[in-house]
């Protein structure tokens, strides 16, 4: 960066002993310094947002506990005072060998600020973990503060160490899982460390430059477009102590970690610790508040899930996912579909029907309602025939009879919606006007405390708002129809595909479309400095460089195992998000075209992951796996359908199916007839596939007859069908 770097900053001692006697301390930054969670965090700090019903920051302050960090610095400064008496009258005032205790600014603008201010209160002792208050994880720390502490004996320049995770990005969106944009890491395979740091907002002209000395320095490189930044980091004292020193560092990765990267005169190097089995997530923006919160309810980050959080006592956990707490009213034609939370004192009324959604303490939801994929905090009140779908709903919110949420819509605290009033996809509608300009850069993290309604003083970061809200009957009541209160914010210029992107509402089918239209020029990449960086990721180059390519993808991003896995995972997710099949058929087909694979590599690995599915769900019995089977088929046969197109096709998915019995799921050799029969009579398979497949192995050894002389009663059964046609 452009400020020059201080040598007087005095090292901290590198002796183990010394190290050792240092209990491990943390910083936890309570304040994202963004806006995307606008308008809700102009009333309540993002970390006190309820997370499957529980303030985010739980999550963090019960994974730190359990890693044996002793002392937690947690930094406060929008909204302050409500963070603060929330920690002081929570549990975390009172633990054991477990220390919570708070620092207040009102005048800090970035993470840089936070950290400058910590380093001046001189209360880091030693190797310290920085995370932010919206992270979850359950992963230990033990390997990685050992592979820390190991390097800085070796080289006092590792000063950080960054936790990442494989999560390969959409080939449609160029975004993960959580909505954040693909992101580039050239990492050295051997030492672990990070020598490129790149987003989509750096590469947006289409390529990426490395510096040909990194590469002469390097034996080796990999560079990864299949890794996500996990937010939490392993740090030294001098990471505080360069922020003090270099006070245009403000934003924690495109400063910070960049600034070192490209530094040649310091020395100080960043390293990587990768995580493989654990969990561990940022809540970015609306997108990662829902896949976490379904990755919640669905257990990824056990032990830190509702039931174990809140008590087994107050909230049970049932069939299908679904939590439930004590003293819920339920009708008994209500109906509660599967991953749903349902909060402690909510009352649900006659024939509404409820499925992927989170339900917070108190709500009063009346008959006839359908609610779908969406989150409620508290004390709403949801009146008759109202629908929801992929909404967030915050405390206090009066929904009147017959009013309608599209997909996308944020409601903040109090707001009414009138009566049969139907607000539109992607609104976000508060008590609060709407300030007049967002901040020039908001990727940047910085608070945007300075313009509009919300004013920077101390009191309105402590939540003083009540100056802002309309007054009954004025300008709100309008814009959401008949006795509604609420202001309708617009969609500023430009931004309007950062709210599908960024939105609990899935993709829109039209959007992936358009997006798999104007892809073909877009995947085009320049060539610089004879590096050519292909749409996979791989790094190429028109010399004899000492650039490796991943070991695990044998050199090449078409390999059909890494295929089958995306598939597998892109599958998994259409499952347990509930997303349509038609969704599920452009994500499978932009794959597809990723790693260059025909239709019936598709089919094939489609067809894997449904038998995968089946086994893996719970069974005691052959004939309940062939339920299983029978259930994961119907519903996805639509899906898997679309990538046949003629008879060979369908013979490659008998060979596959043979594999899958012989090697990956060995529990459907017996049932292999069964299942080609239900195959059969859903129309997947035409009866001459199958007769084909049985002529082409009669000439095949005995050993690869196994599945045919299963299957001779059903092959009988196909042929004499089949004459009797004929006669």
């Amino acid at each position: 960066m452009g400020a020059q770097k201080k040598g007087a900053t005095a090292r901290v001692s590198e002796d183990p002993e010394e190290l050792a006697r240092h209990p491990l301390q943390a910083i936890l930054l309570a304040d994202s310094f963004t806006t995307k969670f606008r308008p809700i965090t102009l009333e309540r700090p993002k970390v006190l947002l309820p997370l499957v019903n529980i303030p985010m920051i739980d999550y963090t302050l019960a994974w730190l506990e359990s890693t044996g960090v002793e002392e937690v610095f947690v930094f406060c400064c929008a909204h302050s005072k409500q963070v603060i008496d929330y920690l002081e009258s929570s549990q975390w005032s009172s633990q054991p060998n477990f220390s919570v205790q708070t620092i207040e600014s009102h005048n800090s603008i970035s993470a840089g600020d936070a950290l400058r201010l910590i380093y001046e209160r001189n209360v880091i002792h030693g190797d310290f973990v920085l995370i932010s208050g919206d992270t979850v994880s359950n992963m230990s720390l033990t390997q990685a503060l050992q592979e820390h502490k190991e390097r800085r004996k070796k080289d006092a320049n590792a000063i950080m160490t960054m936790v990442i995770k494989q999560s390969k990005a959409s080939p449609i969106t160029q975004q993960s899982r959580l909505g954040t944009d693909e992101l580039f890491m050239a990492i050295n395979p051997k030492t672990k460390q990070l020598l490129c740091y790149e987003d989509k907002a750096e590469y947006s002209k289409g390529f990426i430059s490395l510096d040909k000395a990194l590469i002469a320095d390097n034996p080796s490189i990999i560079l990864h477009n299949n890794k996500q930044d996990c937010y939490i980091d392993i740090c030294s004292q001098e990471v505080l102590s360069l922020f003090t020193d270099n006070f245009d560092y403000q934003h924690l990765r495109r400063h910070f970690v960049k600034g070192l990267l490209v530094d040649d005169i310091m020395g100080y190097k960043i390293f990587t610790h990768e995580i493989h089995s654990s969990y561990a997530a940022r809540i970015d923006n609306f997108r990662s508040y829902d896949t976490i919160s379904k990755d919640i309810i669905q257990r990824w980050t056990y032990p830190f899930v509702p039931d174990i959080l809140c008590g087994s006592s107050a909230i049970k956990v049932e069939r299908q996912g679904t939590y439930r707490a004590s003293e819920v009213t339920l009708s008994p034609s209500a109906q509660i579909g599967s991953f749903t939370v349902i909060g402690q004192g909510t009352k649900i009324g006659n024939n509404t029907k409820i499925s992927h959604s989170v339900i917070g303490e108190a709500c009063i939801i009346r008959s006839n309602v359908i609610i779908e994929g969406s989150y409620i905090w508290n004390n709403v009140t949801i009146e008759d025939g109202c629908h929801l779908r992929h909404a967030i709903v915050c405390d206090g919110v009066i929904m009147k009879s017959g009013a309608v949420l599209e997909p996308g819509v944020v409601l903040s605290f109090k707001v009414v919606v009138g009566q049969q009033f139907v607000v539109p996809a992607y609104s976000k509608v508060s008590l609060l006007q709407q300030p007049t300009q967002l901040d020039s850069d908001e990727e940047l993290e910085y608070a945007d405390n300075s313009s509009g309604t919300v004013e920077p003083s101390s009191d309105k970061l402590n939540g003083d708002i009540a100056s802002d809200l309309p007054e009954t009957g004025s300008g709100p009541a309008s814009e959401l129809g008949t006795g509604g209160v609420g202001y309708i914010w617009s969609i500023f210029e430009g931004a309007h595909d950062e709210e599908w992107r960024h939105s609990v509402a899935p993709i829109p089918t039209d959007k992936l479309a358009k997006i798999m239209l104007d892809k073909d020029e877009d995947e085009e990449l320049l060539t610089q400095d004879r590096n050519v960086l292909s749409p996979s990721g791989e790094l190429k180059s028109d010399s004899d460089s000492n650039v490796s390519q991943d070991d695990d993808n044998d050199g090449s991003r078409d390999d059909y195992v890494s295929f089958e896995k995306e598939v597998e995972a892109t599958f998994l997710r259409a499952v347990h998000e509930n997303v349509k099949v038609d969704h599920a058929i452009l994500e499978v087909n932009a794959l597809r075209l990723s790693y260059n694979m025909a239709s019936v590599d598709c089919a094939g690995a489609i067809f894997y992951s449904m038998m995968k599915l089946a086994v893996h769900t719970l069974h005691s019995s052959s004939s309940e796996l062939h339920r299983n089977a029978a259930e994961v088929i119907t519903t996805w046969q639509k899906l898997f359908k679309s990538f046949l197109h003629d008879i060979d096709e369908e013979i490659e998915v008998i060979l596959k199916f043979e594999e899958i019995c012989l090697e990956s799921a060995k529990e459907f050799s017996q049932l292999f007839p069964q299942i080609l029969h239900l195959l059969y009579d859903k129309e997947i398979l035409q009866e001459d596939a199958i007769l084909r497949w049985a002529e082409e192995k009669e000439g095949a050894d005995e050993s690869d007859k196994v599945f045919l002389r299963r299957s001779e009663k059903f092959i009988q059964w196909l042929r004499e069908a089949e004459e009797e046609e004929e006669d």
